[in-house]
């Protein structure tokens, strides 16, 4: 006999759902699970809990299966399992829902507002869609206690965080240092990379060639290329690759608003006035282009550099350790610069490629992840001209107040 399916029996999967979910409730059990292993050995899991900021998603489905699949397996090994709901109730989210119900636009409006009316109305709206929580997640088939739910803005929370820490540190596993993180100049903290990549655009942005002037041979320059020129006044050092083959090459340049040198033209070369660039050779070609049979010419910045000369090759290592002279020298003389003497030199890092710019990469230990880890390990200076807001330090004298990313 041909068997009967459950759904041409009339029953649809959803009912069926409903019906296990109404005798795990009506018979408590989730609640046996734990009165039947109560006092057994432990399985401690550690439940990061989700903003109660939203509804739940297609993005909690596999998170939330296992994290109901672990604990179900260890019970069913006869381990005592607690399970309990938490709810994180800090962050951005809540903020940013504050800031629009109060028409909030900046930090400084905060302030203004009052710090503990802001928080207070923010401890008010947190739990906003708790229920729906609550009626969502059982459909999941999650077995979690969301009755007795911990809160990131409960006091005993915090004080466990500060228990735990007081503990990290009486162990000496805590340190002081710096780390690379993204920060919001709007309200001024940081952003977690989930809180990044929310409305994430690719933009066109400009970047520049910067000529580095070596103090010992003046006239020659190593020549970075950055994508990142307000990161400039940050400058500590500049990074090679070791291994890299390099080039020191003469170049004729002459300006725009100078004769350009053709054929046909009465301009001669030794008219036009040289520049010694240090980059990587294999990179030399892009730099150049072909113009008018054998005569070299490419535009960098608002100068046009049409022929050149290779006077010498070497490999990236015979750079490291000479010094140059800083672009911006606002922090060159600060004598609370921790690591100053180690400023403004050629380093060498691995991570230099010549699969764009020039070879030579600029170092701003604190806007960049790797910048940073080769200043920690060499024991650069770090130079941090950019606040919170986003706007360059008083002491960046001639960029003072600006932006380094106006909103666009």
């Amino acid at each position: 006999m041909e068997r009967q399916s459950n759904s041409e029996k009339g029953e649809s999967i959803s009912a069926r759902e409903e019906k296990v979910l109404k005798y795990w409730k009506d018979n408590r059990i989730f609640e046996k699970t734990l009165e039947n292993t109560e006092g057994k050995s432990q399985y401690v899991f550690y439940d990061g809990p989700p903003f109660a900021t939203g509804l739940p998603h297609h993005g909690h489905l596999l998170q939330g299966t296992i994290k109901d699949l672990i604990p179900r397996y260890q019970t069913m090994r006869g381990r005592y399992v607690r399970r309990q709901w938490g709810w994180d109730c800090h962050g951005l989210p809540i903020e940013n829902l504050v800031e629009k119900e109060l028409g909030l636009k900046v930090k400084q409006d905060i302030e203004v507002y009052g710090v503990g009316a802001f928080n207070q109305k923010a401890r008010d709206i947190v739990l906003t869609y708790d229920e729906e929580w609550k009626a969502i997640v059982p459909r999941m088939g999650r077995w979690v206690d969301m009755e007795h739910a911990y809160k990131t803005m409960d006091a005993t929370y915090t004080e466990s965080i500060w228990w735990a820490f007081k503990t990290l540190h009486d162990k000496k596993l805590i340190y002081e240092g710096y780390k690379s993180m993204h920060i919001c100049p709007r309200c001024e903290t940081t952003l977690a990379l989930s809180e990044v990549s929310q409305g994430y655009k690719d933009v066109k942005d400009i970047s520049v060639y910067v000529k580095f002037e070596l103090k010992d041979e003046p006239g020659t320059f190593l020549l970075a290329w950055t994508t990142t020129p307000w990161t400039l006044p940050g400058n500590v050092a500049v990074a090679v690759n070791p291994d890299i083959e390099y080039v020191k090459v003469k170049f004729f340049r002459t300006t725009q608003e100078e004769l350009l040198y053709e054929p046909n033209s009465t301009t001669k070369r030794s008219d036009c006035r040289p520049e010694i660039i240090v980059l990587a050779k294999a990179l030399l070609p892009r730099l150049i282009t072909r113009k008018s049979g054998s005569v070299s010419a490419q535009e960098v910045g608002n100068v046009l550099i049409y022929a050149h000369e290779i006077i010498s090759e070497f490999k990236g290592k015979e750079l490291i350790g000479r010094e140059y002279k800083p672009i911006f020298d606002y922090y060159t003389n600060d004598e609370t610069l921790k690591n100053r003497e180690n400023g403004w030199k050629v380093v060498g890092a691995d991570f230099v490629t010549v699969d764009s710019g020039t070879g030579i990469v600029h170092e701003a230990p604190a806007f960049g992840e790797e910048d940073m880890e080769l200043a920690k390990k060499l024991k650069l200076p770090m130079i941090q001209h950019v606040g919170m807001d986003g706007k360059m330090k008083p002491e960046v004298k001639d960029f003072a107040g600006m932006y380094v990313k106006p909103k666009s």
